[in-house]
């Protein structure tokens, strides 16, 4: 069996056969990512089918310092379901809601949008620096919306191991978060 590696970087070079793979790999996490956020099946396989497009298009873009493909795949995923919901809310009332929506004045508020892009890139970072085992895991539990059972299954690990590797991966986050609060 090929690695996520091996069939994303097949699939940036126009393999279909490694995508078709890589789909049937995803799909179950994915949906349930995308049904997570979006109010109905429909907008969650509609979210799916742009989040897999854009995987196809920019597999090449892809990074293995920046995280798994795992991670890399249901962080799309999620952006192309929030992104759903956000386009309905805008059809419906004519109008964005919600915590990332414009100011209600109608003025932008760049400095907002750049503060949470930076803490967005900077979460990301510290993520790609823990090993491979807990940034999956809690890649998983976060973007995947799995639980600690879910991912056992998912990995083929104990419950006890997954555990223990979300409790050591996020106390290393919250140790680098909290080295960088205190130097500035």
């Amino acid at each position: 069996m090929l690695s996520d590696e091996e069939l994303l970087r097949r699939a940036s070079g126009g393999d279909l056969s490694a995508f078709d793979q890589l789909y049937d790999r995803y799909q179950d996490r994915a949906f349930r990512l995308a049904l997570s956020i979006c109010p109905d099946r429909g907008r969650a396989e509609d979210a799916i089918q742009e989040a897999f497009l854009a995987i196809w298009r920019s597999a090449a873009s892809y990074r293995a310092q920046r995280g798994t493909v795992a991670a890399w795949l249901l962080t799309v995923v999620r952006h192309r379901a929030i992104d759903v919901v956000r386009r309905d809310q805008v059809l419906a009332t004519g109008s964005s809601v919600g915590p990332d929506a414009p100011d209600p004045s109608g003025e932008s508020n760049p400095a907002r949008d750049a503060l949470r892009n930076e803490q967005h890139r900077h979460f990301q970072a510290l993520l790609g620096k823990l090993p491979d085992a807990q940034n999956e895991v809690i890649t998983l539990a976060f973007y995947g919306q799995l639980s600690h059972r879910e991912i056992a299954e998912q990995l083929g690990l104990p419950n006890g191991t997954v555990k223990g590797r979300m409790r050591l991966g996020m106390d290393k986050l919250r140790l680098s978060l909290t080295a960088g609060t205190t130097s500035t």
